[in-house]
């Protein structure tokens, strides 16, 4: 192997960190992390999509609100990235260990409001699945990303209001 081709290969770092979190501690918040990280890359995508292909009277708030949501979510998946690395995991390859990377990318034929329930639906589901993280998180004393989390779900849970007072009867 030559030298350039060794130092391009990614290595773990984090076989021996000493940072008050053991390795099989770290290794299942960046897990976690991992899959929260997908399922807001999922997100970024649907929610894009719908941007562009929302129509009918609720087409302004819609378009304008999703708009607002994918930027801070793709802004959210660098965020996500950088904790798990600086518990010395690689970020997800998006393919493959378990991790379900699919995305329904049906807009067509979809009424606004069922885009909208869908991405209901969606940041529901992150929610789940950032409570469950956090609370690993803080048993195992990652107070680091215990308080990451905590924003991110101010964040969902905010998006989740604004989307069902969207679409309220």
């Amino acid at each position: 192997m030559s030298e350039a081709t060794a130092v391009l290969k990614p290595k773990m770092q984090g076989e021996s960190m000493n940072v008050g979190i053991g390795d099989v501690e770290r290794e299942q918040i960046a897990e976690g992390l991992s899959a929260i990280l997908v399922a807001t890359y999922r997100l970024v995508i649907k929610t894009h999509i719908y941007h562009w292909n929302v129509v009918g009277p609720l087409f302004h708030p819609i378009h304008v609100l999703t708009e607002e949501q994918y930027g801070d979510l793709f802004e959210a998946t660098d965020t996500i990235a950088e904790r798990i690395r600086a518990l010395g995991h690689h970020a997800p390859m998006m393919a493959g260990k378990g991790v379900d990377t699919g995305i329904e990318l049906r807009a067509s034929g979809r009424s606004a409001k069922e885009m909208v329930e869908d991405l209901i639906s969606d940041h529901e589901e992150i929610v789940r699945q950032m409570r469950s993280a956090a609370d690993l998180a803080e048993d195992k004393s990652d107070f680091v990303t215990h308080d990451m989390l905590t924003e991110r779900l101010t964040f969902h849970e905010k998006a989740l209001w604004m989307l069902r007072a969207t679409v309220a009867d």
